[in-house]
């Protein structure tokens, strides 16, 4: 393919916006030719500038406009597995945002009309497998440099949640983010889950079980400790430490400029996982398009989407009874080995 690669969004919220002005601006090879999102005024202003993108308040309509070759689709989750269906009927790759579906049934009836379209369409957006520091934690724990894993302490937090955040959506919606990172990073599926939960900050709204500890059994024998904390007050951390038998290795301790004035030293607290994750999400769209124009699919796949939202399931309910829950997940196919 020597054009640009006609790419319809849906969704023009905060990501969808985000991406399309990534891929208007920041991205080689590729151009919005379609935008799409239930809020007329909203997808306007976002194709608004952008030279021969079209605008729909229809996601279908979006997928069948001229010159649209691939879909990034950034709408919310429960629009995800229609718009996917829609977007494999007409044989376009697609860059799914997670969760690919809210629940486990959905993926894998995405997964079976994969498999019968007979090639791989779908990749998630766990973008965190882009970011370059978990891309030098991923080779090293490959490379056996940390000796056998034994276990990962994550820390992930916000400095305020949305109005509408549930305590379900600190599994569902943040922690499957250290699911799928531990999953690639350990390459092992995840077994069992267990949710602690100590008293309630001052922070969090009413009704809101904010922070929460997240332990997460590996099938070959790594326990992942999560601490979620989405009303942290001071701004948005990701850290991820990787124990093994003969060493350790840490990131996301954000080292940036530090200043040194007044008797007091420290350095700034990015705020915003847009900022924190901004190189991650560039790499990964970027990487996407190449592969798209290249006529292949890399990345997360569908299964990976499957599996963490099996995850996610038994975390819910890990949340709701204080037991541990173990994962069912269905067996793999080869489709996705």
């Amino acid at each position: 393919m020597t054009r640009p690669l006609g790419i319809a969004v849906l969704g023009t919220g905060r990501m969808g916006a985000d991406h399309v002005r990534r891929i208007d601006r920041v991205v080689s090879g590729a151009r919005v030719a379609a935008v799409a999102d239930p809020d007329g005024e909203r997808v306007k202003e976002v194709a608004a500038g952008i030279d021969g993108c079209a605008a729909f308040t229809d996601p279908g309509a979006a997928l069948a406009a001229p010159g649209v070759e691939a879909v990034l689709i950034a709408s919310p989750g429960p629009a995800h597995e229609e718009a996917l269906l829609a977007a494999f009927a007409r044989g376009l790759p697609v860059l799914c945002e997670k969760p690919l579906t809210p629940d486990a049934a959905g993926a894998l009836r995405v997964m079976e009309a994969e498999q019968r379209v007979g090639r791989r369409l779908a990749q998630v957006g766990f973008m965190r497998r882009y970011d370059a520091e978990y891309e030098q934690l991923k080779a090293l724990l490959d490379a056996g440099g940390l000796g056998r894993p034994l276990f990962l302490h994550c820390r992930h937090r916000n400095a305020a949640s949305p109005s509408f955040f549930t305590t379900e959506m600190l599994i569902n919606d943040s922690v499957v983010h250290e699911v799928d990172a531990a999953r690639w990073l350990l390459g092992q599926e995840v077994t069992a889950v267990t949710v602690l939960s100590p008293a309630s900050s001052s922070r969090a709204p009413a009704g809101l079980r904010d922070p929460q500890l997240v332990l997460l059994e590996t099938a070959g024998g790594v326990v992942v400790d999560v601490e979620i904390f989405v009303n942290c007050g001071f701004g948005y951390q990701v850290v991820c430490e990787a124990v093994g038998e003969s060493g350790s290795a840490r990131i996301g301790d954000g080292q940036s400029m530090l200043v040194q004035s007044g008797g007091r030293w420290g350095g700034e607290i990015v705020q915003d996982y847009t900022v924190r994750f901004a190189d991650a999400y560039d790499r990964q769209v970027r990487r996407w398009v190449e592969a798209t124009r290249r006529g292949e699919v890399t990345g997360p796949s569908a299964w990976d989407g499957y599996a963490a939202a099996a995850v996610s399931e038994a975390g819910v309910s890990a949340q709701r009874t204080g037991s541990r829950t173990p994962v069912e997940l269905a067996p793999r196919p080869a489709f996705y080995a």
